[in-house]
């Protein structure tokens, strides 16, 4: 969040994150205070996470209905994940790690651009790294109130249990279960790992 409010000040855009609810302070590296001491700013121009919703729809680059952006099964020629044949029908291999990436020492990331875009010319929507998106993990069934519920553009729900938030589209670690567009995993924001990581959307 930090990062992209720095982006957004770089390009001279409105930031979207602020250490309090009436948005007047930036949210930056001399605040204290992380999640869930930050606030958004919806109708900020600038840089910020997906909110789930959208990195899902950014993920599927126009096709409805399948595991992958780009159809039903994977191969390690379309994404950097770890290959387990035997696991999945609709994983095609090869086994392991991406060899391609596999140079001996960890991460085994992939740059970005080495895979074919998807519909939206998006690159790494499934594998490489998990991206963390705004929104709290709740498992569904939502409970009722939740944005999920209905709406064109939910932004999710305003807490959860553990404070967790939603990470997506799986890693160079993960089976290829974990590259499906659905596919949702969670963890403390305020946890750092070689197999994360994020990418910014903005608002207009």
């Amino acid at each position: 969040m930090k990062w992209s409010n720095a982006r957004s000040q770089q390009a001279g855009l409105t930031p979207g994150y602020y250490a309090d609810a009436g948005l007047t302070q930036v949210y930056t590296n001399g605040n204290k205070y992380v999640l869930p001491y930050v606030y958004v700013n919806w109708t900020a121009n600038g840089y910020r996470l997906p909110t789930e919703a959208e990195w899902e729809k950014a993920a599927r680059g126009g096709l409805s209905g399948q595991r992958f952006p780009w159809g039903n099964t994977i191969s390690e020629s379309q994404a950097n994940y770890y290959g387990c044949t035997s696991c999945y029908s609709y994983d095609l291999g090869p086994n392991g790690n991406n060899a391609t990436f596999d140079t001996g020492g960890q991460p085994y990331t992939s740059p970005v651009g080495y895979f074919a875009p998807n519909g939206y010319g998006l690159y790494d929507m499934a594998g490489n790294v998990d991206e963390w998106c705004w929104d709290y993990y709740v498992k569904p069934p939502y409970p009722a109130g939740s944005p999920y519920l209905g709406g064109s553009d939910p932004r999710g729900p305003a807490s959860s249990q553990y404070g967790y938030r939603v990470l997506r589209g799986g890693s160079w670690l993960d089976y290829a279960y974990g590259s499906h567009c659905a596919f949702r995993d969670t963890y403390y924001p305020s946890q750092a790992n070689t197999f994360w990581g994020f990418r910014c959307v903005r608002g207009f």
